[in-house]
């Protein structure tokens, strides 16, 4: 029989002490091609979006985002699929180190559909996949050890190889005084019960596949499931018959998923009737996509669980988290944070039948989207080389042909690098690049780690125009995840009520168009010098504060160099209605070098300003030289790193941060010491 699972330390800990990870999860690990178009037979699906996939891999996801320690045990293939899954996992904060590269075998796949509210097509690609070869060999008996929790999932059982494996794992953490977890996770065409591509189907009874599982259900302390997996678990139609038939070959706590009305959790006798267990209520929601639904519920589950709290916190936590994922598309990027958990539960209790749609909540939506975890830009460092019209004209006035400024920016892009390596600034360049000139400059610009802004404006347009037509949303859907979307406004808050309507409205467009695309977004606002505006110290800020007040959240503001009230204005209203806020970029115009040094000192001692994209000081008499035929390549990429870097240490001088020479001359005198 399995340990009791409310048993532990001496202060009444479920767990051993002294462990250094929450729990390991052990199973499937997958790419998920989710499709797009909802309602659409899978046969006539046109587009699918990518997400990490696969039980354990969910559960391990969902466990990190609300805060546990988790790791992942599973093999991916060496391939670009299994790349992600990793790094997907890596930037969630899961520990990947027991994720192994198989060379012999391709990551496994998975093909969804969302037909209609009961039908969800799947097709599993798991031929000799690499996560069904993990082997005993992938870990030792001190990894599982150093675990309070060990999770599997019911596919890795479903083959002698992972069946062997995870069974070396479960003798590990029975050695160890690891708590043990079952999610049934019951999919009969991974053991071979449908046809291949019948993926949809939850149940078909096997008396083979419940002997199995009865074989293991002794070595676990919680076990997870739906109706039909306890159904299969216990090998009985009738669901009291099956618990107690489980309950007969293990004493483990027993979490029954019972979807919309919650779950019941069984720590003791399995009661005649089901009537007779506590049912513990969830939020009811309207259901877009079931799958996934019950990894995150157990991720809610565990996160309770494994933090000691009560079962029944533990059973609100779970059904909260499945909630939310079935309202959602997809499921690992669906998951919840503690923010989202928190906000949600406070307001369904409050008002249940609003909460019915959480999709439609616009707070939740900008808790999904803020608070996960994010790559973090403490310092940018940028060059802005994004602008159309002054390159248009710098080749007019050379007489270069339009052409070469292609290649220009490419020769930026390459000066960027080299700044990049010779100063050890990775984690801190940014650039600013269009696609209209610097398409070319994007493509080798992405994929380095920068922080890369594309502008969406038409230059020069008031009231505001986005430079690829009204359909902002469709223009986004061809760009990589990485890059900000940057539009600059000329927004002042007193401008007549025609055009600030319309340049409203274009924002609030622009800012929905990346709320449904996932891009980050920046707006550069420069209130217009004109003679018949108001003009005074805190126009900036009153012009934040109406886009604020239209519910638009950018991400990054990028803004001109302002005096130090100013700056403490700003920042107060920033950490006031959006604490999520990346922060400030300065923006350069085409002041001279030591003009925007004293921007700089200004800047340095606000708390949202983060660097600068500087443009014209840069690119604009090199690149006019290069036009004209007066520099080479070299010349002109050491004349653009030469600016830039005197900027880079304009900037970290006046943050009172020692520059590269300096920490180089530091470095040198401590070796030598």
């Amino acid at each position: 029989m399995a340990h009791s699972s409310t048993t532990g330390d001496s202060t009444g800990s479920r767990f051993a002490p002294g462990r250094g990870r929450d729990i390991v999860c052990l199973g499937r690990l997958a790419v998920d091609l989710y499709a797009q178009q909802v309602g659409a037979r899978l046969e006539d699906v046109a587009s699918f979006a990518k997400y990490l996939g696969g039980s354990s891999a969910n559960i391990a996801f969902g466990c990190a985002r609300l805060g546990l320690d988790a790791a992942m045990l599973a093999r991916v293939g060496n391939d670009h699929m299994g790349r992600f899954l990793t790094e997907t996992l890596a930037k969630e904060g899961c520990d990947v180190s027991h994720v192994r590269i198989d060379h012999e075998r391709l990551t496994a796949l998975v093909l969804l559909g969302l037909k209609d509210r009961d039908t969800f097509p799947l097709i599993f690609y798991r031929e000799n996949c690499a996560d069904m070869a993990v082997d005993e060999a992938d870990f030792d008996e001190a990894f599982i050890a150093s675990s309070k929790a060990l999770l599997i999932t019911g596919t890795h059982f479903s083959t002698a190889q992972v069946n062997r494996t995870s069974r070396r794992a479960l003798d590990y953490a029975r050695r160890n005084d690891v708590r043990t977890v079952l999610d049934i996770d019951y999919r009969p065409v991974l053991w071979g019960l449908t046809g291949k591509a019948d993926g949809e189907t939850r149940f078909v009874a096997s008396e083979g596949v419940s002997a199995h599982l009865q074989g293991i259900l002794p070595l676990f302390d919680l076990v997870i499931g739906t109706e039909e997996e306890f159904r299969i678990a216990g090998g009985k139609t009738d669901l009291a018959d099956a618990l107690a038939m489980v309950r007969a070959v293990t004493s483990a706590t027993l979490v029954l998923k019972r979807g919309p009305l919650g779950c019941q959790i069984i720590d003791g006798e399995v009661p005649h009737s089901l009537d007779a267990a506590p049912l513990h209520g969830g939020v009811e929601v309207e259901v877009l996509n079931v799958l996934g639904a019950g990894d995150a519920f157990a991720s809610g589950f565990l996160s309770g669980w494994l933090r000691d709290q009560p079962l029944e916190a533990c059973a609100r936590a779970a059904n909260a988290s499945g909630a939310l994922v079935v309202s959602r598309h997809g499921c690992a990027p669906a998951m919840p944070t503690p923010a989202e958990l928190d906000y949600f539960l406070r307001e369904a209790q409050a008002d249940p039948q609003r909460m019915r749609r959480p999709d439609r909540d616009a707070k939740l939506a900008r808790l999904h989207r803020v608070s996960p975890a994010r790559k973090a830009w403490h310092e940018v460092l940028g060059f802005a080389f994004d602008h159309r019209n002054p390159f248009f004209e710098l080749a007019q006035q050379t007489g270069a042909d339009e052409a070469r400024i292609a290649r220009l920016k490419n020769l930026f892009v390459e000066a960027v690098a080299q700044t990049e390596s010779a100063l050890n600034l990775h984690g801190s360049i940014g650039v600013l690049i269009d696609d209209r000139y610097g398409q070319d400059a994007l493509n080798a610009a992405t994929g380095r780690g920068w922080w890369i802004g594309r502008p969406v404006e038409l230059p020069g347009s008031v009231p505001l125009v986005f430079d690829h037509g009204r359909s902002i949303g469709t223009t986004l859907i061809a760009w990589p995840q990485e890059h900000v979307v940057k539009c600059l406004v000329q927004f002042h808050p007193d401008d007549p009520i025609e055009l600030r309507l319309e340049q409203e409205a274009q924002l609030r467009a622009l800012y929905d168009a990346t709320q449904a695309s996932g891009h980050e977004l920046l707006l550069e606002v420069i209130p217009p010098k004109q003679a018949s505006l108001p003009q005074g110290p805190d126009i900036v800020y009153r012009a934040l504060k109406r886009i604020y007040n239209l519910g638009v959240y950018p991400e990054w503001w990028k803004l001109e160099p302002m005096d130090a009230t100013q700056w403490q204005a700003v920042d107060a209203l920033i950490a006031e209605r959006d604490p999520y806020c990346r922060g400030v970029v300065l923006l350069g115009l085409s002041a001279a070098v030591e003009q925007l040094k004293e921007g700089f000192r200004a800047a340095a001692q606000a708390a949202t300003c983060r660097g600068f994209t500087v443009g014209r000081t840069i690119f604009h008499e090199p690149g006019h030289a290069w036009l004209a035929g007066e520099i080479g390549d070299d010349e002109l990429i050491r004349r653009v790193r030469q600016t830039f870097e005197t900027l880079i240490a304009a900037w970290r001088s006046a943050r009172g941060e020692p520059t590269t020479h300096e920490k180089s001359h530091h470095a040198h005198q401590e070796q030598a010491a």
